[in-house]
C-alpha cells in the first residue's frame, strides 16, 4: 500500500488544505478495506464481519468521523451488518493513549486508525502485525514510518504537512494586520519541535516582529496560555497545528472571543464556528468582516491572492 505518496525529495508535495475532504476519507477507506481482505472492495466475503479500532482524541460526533462512516458505506462497509466499531477508542487523553491502544489490539482488530502522531506512536507499541492506518503532520519526521514510498512494517498513512502552513498563517496575520509588532504563537509541545518553533521566530524577525511563544501540553491549559499571551501584549495569536488545539477548540474559541483578540487557526471549521458565534450561522465564503473592532484598528482586508483559501474577522483568521 502506498498512500502517502506526498514524498518531498520529490517534490510530490500535496498540502492537505489543498486535499478534498472525501478523496481524504475515500484513501483511508479503502485502506481500511485493502488491509481487511485482499480481495477487491466490491467482493467482500459473504457473512463475513469486519473489526477496526481507533485511537483519536477526537469525540465521534466530529464532523470528520461522521463523513468517514458515510463514505466507509458507500465502499460496503456498514456498521451493525459487515462492520463492528471496537468501542473505547474515541475522546481518548493524551496520557491515556497507550492503555486505549493496548486494549484495542487486545480486541483483535482487522485494522487499527490513529489520528496524530501521538496516536499513533501508541498503536505501534502496542503491536507489530495489526495494520495501522495513520495521519500525522510529516509521516517520515515524526518517525513514525522509514520513508514515504516504502513505509515498510504495519503502518502506512497520510501525512499532512500542517506545520509548513504554520508559517503561512503567520505572514498573512502579520499582513492583515498592518503595523503589528507583536505576535503569540499559542504551541502543543508534543506536536511543534523547537527548530520549528525558531524557524518561526526567525521569519517574524525578518519582519520586524516579536513572536513570543505559549506552550500547552494539556486542554486545561489552554485558556491560561491564552490570558497569559494577552497580558503580554501579543497582537494575534496564530493556533498552531495539533490535534489538541482542534479537538479543544471550543475553548481556543471562547477565550480568543473573551479576551477580542485576533487569531488564526488551521483549519476552515475552526474560523466558521467562531463565526457562528458572532452572527448565528456558519459562513464558508472567503469574505472579511470586522466584528469586535473597526476595519481601522484590526487592518486592511488580506491581498487578493489569499482570499480564494482564507476567511478573515476580528477574533479570527484562516487557510
Amino acid at each position: 500500500m502506498r498512500y502517502a505518496n506526498m514524498d518531498p525529495l520529490q517534490g510530490q508535495r500535496m498540502q492537505f488544505d489543498q486535499l478534498k475532504r472525501r478523496e481524504f476519507i475515500t484513501l483511508i477507506g479503502g485502506a481500511v478495506a485493502s488491509v481487511s481482505t485482499p480481495l477487491p472492495l466490491c467482493a467482500q466475503e459473504s457473512g463475513r464481519i469486519y473489526r477496526i479500532g481507533f485511537v483519536s482524541a477526537a469525540p465521534r460526533e466530529e464532523p470528520m468521523y461522521t463523513a468517514f462512516f458515510e463514505e466507509l458505506r458507500g465502499l460496503g462497509f456498514v456498521e451493525g451488518q459487515n462492520l463492528t466499531v471496537i468501542s473505547g477508542g474515541f475522546g481518548v487523553r493524551n496520557e491515556l493513549l497507550g492503555e486505549v491502544a493496548a486494549a484495542l489490539v487486545r480486541a483483535e482488530p482487522n485494522a487499527i486508525i490513529a489520528a496524530g502522531s501521538i496516536a499513533t506512536r501508541a498503536a505501534q507499541a502496542a503491536t507489530k502485525t495489526i495494520p495501522i492506518l495513520a495521519s500525522s503532520d510529516n509521516m517520515v519526521e515524526d518517525g513514525l514510518v522509514p520513508s514515504i514510498r516504502r513505509p515498510g512494517g504495519n503502518t502506512t498513512g497520510v501525512s499532512l504537512l500542517a506545520q509548513e502552513l504554520d508559517g503561512k498563517r503567520q505572514d498573512l496575520i502579520m499582513e492583515a494586520i498592518p503595523g503589528i509588532r507583536r505576535i503569540g504563537a499559542l504551541s502543543d509541545p508534543h506536536v511543534s519541535t523547537p527548530q520549528h518553533l525558531e524557524d518561526l521566530k526567525e521569519a517574524a524577525r525578518r519582519r520586524d516582529v516579536e513572536l513570543l511563544v505559549f506552550s500547552v501540553s494539556t486542554s486545561e491549559g489552554i485558556a491560561p496560555a491564552m490570558s497569559e499571551a494577552s497580558v503580554a501584549g501579543v497582537q494575534a495569536l496564530n493556533v498552531l497545528a495539533t490535534p489538541l488545539f482542534f479537538f479543544n477548540r471550543q475553548i481556543v474559541l471562547a477565550r480568543a472571543a473573551a479576551l477580542r483578540l485576533p487569531a488564526i487557526y488551521q483549519w476552515p471549521e475552526m474560523a466558521e464556528e467562531a463565526a457562528s458565534r458572532v452572527t448565528g450561522r456558519a459562513s464558508r465564503s472567503g469574505s472579511v468582516s470586522w466584528h469586535g473592532c473597526s476595519p481601522r484598528c484590526c487592518g486592511a482586508p488580506i491581498p487578493a491572492r489569499f482570499r480564494s483559501s482564507s476567511r478573515i474577522d476580528s477574533n479570527w483568521l484562516s487557510i
